[in-house]
């Protein structure tokens, strides 16, 4: 694997990594829904955007879904939907309108135990907006496609351009590392019996094989 944290990506590699950035989002207009499940992460921007887009009045009950992970444990110890839960509601989201999943350690699981959580709350969902890591839409699209495949899907995240949350990350290999790994899932998932196939342009699969050969693998699945 190559070291490169110490220095920035190439131009070539900027522009690959903004290609797959632009991928990994499905630009779905955002609309109202039956509800709503801000999938856990290391992004507490996820929980701040729920809680703007239910101020909005597109959703009228939220669920945070999440466990914790190696890379969230020490930022959230209790754990990523009751941190995330907690942020929303100091943003004014009531606590009557959250639901807090707390067990979910992968994409799958968020979608399962978070649709068990509303069949529990006697909510119909017709519809359901994927609230997210701006790089996760599609896989979390592909996922609940293949998980809950009657139900709409809307996906939404922070609208940042790439330049953006590179900044707000602080880390430009670690980043593009991680959009490396989300479309290494949305590639190997469906064989696996996790998501959905998804049609991937020739030119966005050329960026990522570019990007691997320079060693931007650190988010891969293990071997």
């Amino acid at each position: 694997m190559t070291d490169l944290h110490l220095r920035s990506a190439t131009n070539g590699q900027r522009a690959d990594a903004e290609l797959i950035w632009d991928y990994h989002q499905m630009h779905h207009p955002v609309r109202l829904c039956s509800a709503a499940i801000g999938l856990g992460s290391h992004d507490l921007g996820v929980a701040a955007f729920a809680a703007e887009l239910y101020h909005a009045g597109l959703f009228p009950i939220l669920v945070f879904s999440g466990a914790n992970s190696p890379t969230t444990a020490a930022r959230f110890p209790r754990g990523e939907a009751v941190h995330f839960a907690e942020h929303a509601m100091q943003l004014g989201v009531p606590q009557s309108a959250i639901i807090i999943e707390p067990r979910a350690a992968n994409t799958g699981q968020n979608i399962d135990y978070s649709r068990q959580l509303l069949t529990e709350a006697q909510i119909g969902i017709a519809s359901l907006m994927l609230i997210s890591k701006p790089y996760m839409q599609r896989r979390a699209f592909a996922t609940v496609r293949k998980l809950w495949p009657q139900v709409e899907v809307v996906c939404a995240s922070e609208p940042l351009t790439f330049d953006d949350y590179l900044k707000s990350i602080g880390d430009e290999k670690l980043v593009i590392d991680m959009l490396v790994g989300d479309l290494q899932r949305v590639l190997e998932y469906p064989g696996l019996g996790f998501a959905v196939p998804q049609d991937v342009p020739a030119e966005v699969d050329a960026a990522y094989r570019r990007l691997l050969e320079a060693g931007f693998d650190s988010r891969l699945l293990p071997c």
